[in-house]
């Protein structure tokens, strides 16, 4: 089974920006989708963006869209979440996952990530 792993979580202001990636242990299917979902402090997993790996295209929900953008780089089979324009409201752990469907339904996903912090300030 792929082993994901997160990297590039931390603390930045309010209107600020991070990249988040997520390396994959083995190439991915073609038909393989790579999601970030996210858990604040008291809430359940919400989904935040997903990549179809071949061809690249993409969903993000709306609390996100406009200020994140899901990418993914084929030779070292990586995904990215680049966040700009950051809220306070996005505070969370940040995880990589795994389906092979198109569907912000995260228990499609079979292989998750441990996770990254992201804390953004006032």
């Amino acid at each position: 089974q792929v082993q994901l792993v997160e990297s590039g979580g931390g603390s930045v202001q309010a209107g600020g920006s991070l990249r988040l990636s997520c390396a994959a242990s083995q190439r991915p299917y073609s038909r393989s989708v790579y999601a970030w979902f996210r858990q604040g402090p008291g809430k359940e997993r919400e989904f935040v963006a997903l990549v179809r790996w071949h061809g690249g295209s993409a969903f993000y929900a709306d609390s996100v869209k406009g200020r994140f953008i899901i990418s993914r780089d084929n030779p070292s089979n990586t995904v990215y979440l680049q966040m700009n324009s950051l809220k306070v409201e996005d505070t969370a752990t940040y995880y990589c996952a795994v389906a092979e469907e198109y569907t912000s339904n995260p228990s499609a996903y079979s292989a998750w990530g441990q996770g990254t912090q992201v804390t953004v300030a006032s």
